[in-house]
C-alpha cells in the first residue's frame, strides 16, 4: 500500500481529519497534502506522520 493510502486509511480508522493531522504537526493542511502526495521531500514530517498514525514505514 502506498503512503497516501496508508495515511487516509489510518485517519479514517481514527475518525480524524487531515486538518487534525496538520494541526498535530503544526503545519498547514496544504503542506501536509504535498507531503502525503509526494510533492515535498519532508522526511522529518513523514516520520512524525508514521508515528502519530502508528502506520508502517515505507521502504
Amino acid at each position: 500500500m502506498n503512503f497516501k493510502i496508508e495515511v487516509k486509511v489510518a485517519l479514517l480508522k481514527k475518525n480524524k481529519s487531515m486538518k487534525w493531522l496538520a494541526d498535530e504537526l503544526d503545519i498547514s493542511a496544504a503542506y501536509l497534502s504535498d507531503i502525503i502526495n509526494g510533492n515535498r521531500k519532508a522526511e522529518h514530517y513523514r516520520k512524525k506522520i508514521i508515528n502519530i498514525l502508528n502506520i508502517k514505514e515505507q521502504n
